[in-house]
């Protein structure tokens, strides 16, 4: 839709009357070149130079400041516009001694077109700097036409200036397609969001480093692992190999923090957490893919975290005696008021939320200093459970590691998802007021904490707890005893052995996992501990799976999800994200498979580590403290890791993200992040070309490189289909079109046209480049695209031309162009191919019926423009135009069982006999065979079939039968003789008939003319070309195709007009007909 608000026009008499201009010093000719800003869509009137009560704007005053119309549009899209005048002309003056348009470096130019912090302002255009002064002023001169008093012209003028737009926005009956912007300036369904977001983001609620990341990811690391399992790790791991494994899996985090931080900081960071940060920056096949598993596996552990808090709950009821119904039951009970409690929470809005964080944040660290402080307090009661306190032989004794059941990498899987909640922070990115500073310094805050209390936990409880205690007060040692007794427990009387031996202990690192609740100083206090672990990590877990999922929708890389992107409320709320999570969550809760779950977010984790730690090429991180090899270690070890703990679970996982990435690989969406793997893509393909310019050419590996002389890509759709056929997957396709005129060339035109009709081949699938330039005529241009086109070795080996039907309609001087393009082509070793159809190859003339808009004239400078109704019924097409599409498409068929016909005349080194081979591999040409014609004598008919047989063999092309004209110098029927001589009458000198001075003179002004002589020396070759026709319509008339040697005429022996009389004569009432000549290169090969 038309949405131009804003036209400028010259005016330098625009200012106030009274208002004097600035700069005296400025030229005349400078000021014919300042305009302004015309909004004549205000519906208000207000600010309009049409308001003669309008008070000019500051930015106005002197009639010196540019401001282009795309400068005055808000990213917001709403109704009003920023006067943006460059820092205002003062500002100019003031700096570079005279006003200019030219803008200085701001911020605000930078912002993404949705960008939420500020309003987008766009710098003026080159073409506002650069383009001729009578670009930008093309009705009337300011210095004559006093604007302010006229508004009856003004108001023609705008429309005048309107409808010079209106070709290039409605009426271009060349568009190839309806589907928006060809330069990606459209906005994508995120960005809209986005957008609208900003518009309405006052009162959002946004949080800090501390609040948003530090208090989320130090609640989602500690979590229940540091007051059930640590205790148990030691056990069987012991202090050092504890402490190895709190290392490791803090490196890995550190690593991934690191990673995590860089990227966050490599750019403006919006809502989507962790999915953001890998869609952005490794594409929408890798965000796709691991965003809806990672979506997917916090929704799941939400089920963990409230299974585990519904545990502890029913261990506590059942120390008291207080089970409703059975163990089992009763967990999903307890479950399910939980999670609907922690949903009413989530659904109140962020602010709620992070409340209820900060009081389970003091209610952990409060468990946390209970259990330090109790630790110091030994007491007589606890020694029988073996809590003895502080001691260097306890601390000695439970240095080593006793496995039980377990080894290393066991234990270690059970730890390390407690260290993998350093994503909880990122994953409320959109809630942060500035993600950029939060998720590093938060992240890796909070890991350092977290990673020192765990190593606190992991040396305190080894040096004050023992492994195995009976709790019994009477297992003691006798004083006789004491001497042979070795462990810790005999320096304080105690002698555990026998419960030891008898695996009859209930108490100890080992076998009691409440050690920490006995140890501390009052143990409630580490139950509720328990609970404020695993309800903030459920609650986190609840919160960050909708925002992650939200923002995956809202780019809508799976389409039919696109329901759950809306938001709700100042903060954009994801309710439905809500209830879709806790729907899931209470599915696994009453089903109870918490070690499933379990499984599912360790793999969750591991991959969410592997994404983040890959090398970004386009990287600017304001965040220095990072390596790539580090990060690759990190990678390595995760993955390796990730397989050693549960290989099925790990293999499954890859398998699902391997089927989600072919998935949104094949669906394609529609969106341009600028992804490092762009990058990777462009560098790869920089490092290969540049590889391959130092190879030289093998004839092994020679395939056809067209450069196919097409137009616009869709106007002659047939030869652009053949062409396609035998270059796809094997060879290069340039779709090359030379624009001529007498007008000055629009090179900012053709650019748009590059981006557009690229699309076009891209969105019908055509594997090819379209590559326009701008010539004086066709030779010209030919010659530029001759010389080029491509790069490196990617360069076109073969010019493809239409056959030109109209050649004797027109100007023979097109006919004299269209020669010397094939004569180029031989200049510069190319192969020449020629595609003629009887029924025509250009269809731009039926494009676009149907689509034509009725223009009327009204006063002497009104133009109305009226769209034709998209309901009327298109004009129908006569018989001709209907044959010719017709024909244009039978390409894009399939072809059955019919025949290519080889009619290989003249060896050319091999092409005419390479391009049907590769076009009889294509699926379309599958059925084809392949017949071979040649020339021969009638007295060698065998022996020039056995000959071409063997060749064909030794080059592995299979063929269906050869066939030797023995008859090929037989003189062609009279009356073909006669209808050739008719048709190149009009175009002979008859230079006998005039005096010889004349005669040259008319050679040299039209030199397409065949001369006498010039007939006589090539009659033989004549009568070849229209034989060999006679020969076509006998053996060939049903042919899917015929491929036949291209005749070639010596470069200023023969006439322009003789050799297209030639291959008039050789081609006419035939199937479709490609004549080819090769470069006389050999281009096929019988050796390995």
């Amino acid at each position: 839709m038309y949405n131009r608000q804003n036209l400028y026009f010259s005016d330098a008499s625009a200012a106030a009357p009274d208002a004097p201009s600035s700069n005296p010093a400025v030229s005349g000719e400078e000021a014919k070149g300042r305009f302004r800003v015309v909004n004549f869509a205000d519906p208000t009137g207000v600010g309009s130079v049409d308001s003669p009560e309008a008070a000019p704007t500051e930015g106005m005053q002197n009639g010196d400041t540019v401001m282009s119309e795309t400068s005055l549009h808000s990213s917001t899209g709403g109704q009003h516009h920023y006067h943006y005048d460059t820092h205002t002309n003062t500002y100019y003056l003031r700096t570079f001694g005279h006003n200019t348009i030219d803008a200085v470096p701001n911020i605000d130019f930078y912002r993404q077109t949705a960008a939420p912090l500020g309003e987008k302002l766009t710098r003026p255009t080159l073409s506002e700097l650069h383009d001729e002064l009578d670009k930008v002023r093309p009705l009337a001169s300011p210095e004559t036409t006093d604007l302010n008093k006229a508004p009856a012209f003004r108001f023609r003028l705008r429309l005048l200036l309107l409808v010079a737009d209106f070709d290039s926005i409605f009426c271009a009956s060349k568009e190839p397609f309806e589907d928006g912007f060809a330069n990606g300036d459209e906005l994508t369904p995120a960005e809209e969001a986005a957008a609208k977001e900003a518009a309405e983001s006052k009162g959002v609620v946004k949080f800090g480093w501390i609040k948003g990341v530090l208090v989320r990811c130090m609640l989602n690391i500690w979590g229940v692992m540091l007051f059930i399992r640590m205790s148990w790790i030691v056990g069987q791991s012991g202090i050092a190999l504890s402490c190895v494994i709190v290392a490791m899996a803090t490196v890995v985090t550190t690593i991934t923090g690191l990673s995590t931080s860089a990227i966050a900081t490599n750019g403006f960071v919006r809502g989507g957490g962790a999915y953001y940060l890998i869609s952005r920056s490794l594409g929408p096949e890798f965000g796709g893919s691991i965003g809806l598993i990672f979506a997917f596996a916090n929704a799941v552990a939400v089920a963990m975290y409230v299974v585990g808090f519904a545990e502890t709950v029913v261990e506590l009821l059942i120390g008291m005696d207080a089970v409703m119904t059975d163990e089992v039951n009763d967990i999903r009970i307890i479950g399910t008021i939980t999670i609907i409690i922690l949903l009413g929470i989530s659904v109140a809005g962020m602010e709620w939320e992070a409340k209820a964080q900060i009081f389970l944040l003091v209610v952990l660290v409060t468990a946390i200093f209970n259990y330090f402080i109790g630790s110091f307090i030994p007491m007589k009661s606890k020694e029988a459970k073996g809590f003895l306190g502080y001691d260097a032989s306890i601390m000695w004794e439970n240095m080593g590691p006793d496995f039980r059941g377990e080894t290393f990498f066991s234990v270690f899987a059970i730890f390390f998802p407690a260290a993998t909640g350093i994503l909880a922070g990122a994953n409320i990115s959109g809630d942060l007021a500035d993600p950029q500073m939060a998720i590093p310094k938060g992240t890796l805050l909070a890991i350092l904490i977290t990673g020192i209390v765990y190593l606190g936990v992991a040396i305190s409880t080894g040096s004050c707890i023992l492994r195995d205690a009976s709790g019994n007060v009477n297992d003691t040692i006798s004083s006789h005893l004491m001497a042979n007794c070795s462990t810790a427990a005999c320096k304080f009387g105690y002698d555990f052995s026998t419960c030891k031996n008898e695996d009859t202990c209930r108490y100890g690192l080992h076998r009691d996992f409440q050690v920490m609740s006995l140890v501390s100083g009052f143990g409630p206090i580490i139950t509720a501990g328990i609970f404020s672990a695993t309800l903030s990590s459920a609650l986190a877990s609840l919160v960050s799976a909708p925002k992650v999922f939200q923002a995956l929708c809202k780019d809508n890389i799976y389409p039919g999800l696109q329901m759950f992107a809306k938001g709700y409320g100042k903060n954009n709320e994801p309710l439905r994200g809500y209830i879709l999570t806790f729907g899931i969550g209470l599915a696994f809760i009453l089903i109870g498979m918490a070690s499933l779950i379990a499984c599912s977010l360790v793999n969750r984790c591991f991959h969410a580590v592997f994404v983040l730690n890959r090398k970004n090429p386009r990287w600017r991180p304001s965040f220095k403290y990072y390596n790539m090899w580090v990060s690759l270690a990190g990678a390595i070890l995760c993955c390796g890791v990730m397989f050693v703990i549960n290989w099925a679970a790990a293999l499954l996982t890859n398998v699902i993200v391997m089927a989600l990435y072919i998935y949104v690989s094949h669906k394609k969406p529609d969106v341009n992040w600028g992804s490092s793997t762009q990058a990777l893509t462009y560098h790869q393909a920089l490092t290969h070309t540049l590889h391959l310019s130092g190879v030289e050419d093998h004839i092994k590996n020679f395939r056809p490189q067209c450069l196919v002389m097409t137009g616009y890509p869709n106007s002659r759709p047939a030869l652009l289909d053949l062409v396609h056929s035998f270059t796809k997957n094997v060879g290069m396709m340039i779709c090359g079109h030379i624009r001529t005129g007498y007008r000055r060339p629009n090179f900012k035109e053709l650019a748009t046209d590059q981006a557009r009709y690229q699309r076009w081949l891209l969105k019908n699938e055509t594997k090819a480049f379209y590559t326009p330039v701008f010539a004086e005529d066709l030779k010209q241009g030919c010659q530029y695209l001759l010389q080029a086109a491509g790069l490196g070795r990617l360069k076109p080996n073969t010019l493809v031309l239409g056959f030109k039907n109209d050649w004797r309609d027109g100007d023979m001087m097109n006919v004299e162009t269209y020669i010397s393009m094939i004569h180029d082509a031989f200049d510069f070793q190319f192969g020449a191919v020629i595609l003629r159809l009887k029924e025509g190859l250009d269809v731009s003339h039926i494009q676009g019926q149907g689509t034509k808009h009725i223009f009327a004239f009204i006063l002497s400078f009104v133009v109305v423009c009226i769209p034709a109704d998209k309901k009327s019924p298109t004009v129908p097409l006569n018989v001709s135009d209907q044959r010719l599409l017709e024909a244009s498409q039978q390409f894009q068929k399939k072809q059955g069982k019919g025949t290519v016909d080889v009619w290989w005349l003249f060896d050319d080194g091999g092409l005419t006999l390479l391009i049907p081979y590769l076009l009889t591999n294509k699926k379309r040409w599958k059925e084809c065979k392949i017949r071979v014609f040649i020339g021969g004598k009638i007295n060698r008919i065998d022996h020039d079939r056995r000959a071409m047989a063997t060749l064909l063999s030794k080059f592995r092309i299979d063929f269906s039968d050869i066939t030797v004209l023995g008859d090929i110098n037989t003189k062609p029927k009279k009356e073909h003789m006669a209808a050739f001589e008719e048709m190149i009458e009009p175009y002979r000198l008859k230079e006998d008939d005039m005096e010889q001075e004349a005669a040259e003179r008319l050679k040299n002004s039209e030199p397409w003319r065949i001369t006498d002589n010039e007939l006589e020396l090539y009659r033989a070759k004549t009568h070849r070309q229209i034989r060999l026709n006679e020969l076509l319509k006998e053996h060939s008339s049903t042919a899917n195709l015929i491929v036949i040697s291209l005749p070639l005429a010596r470069k200023g022996a023969v006439s322009s007009a003789l050799y297209m009389a030639w291959l008039e004569a050789l081609s006419k009432d035939l199937p479709p007909i490609l004549l080819v000549r090769g470069n006389h290169q050999s281009v096929l090969t019988f050796y390995s």
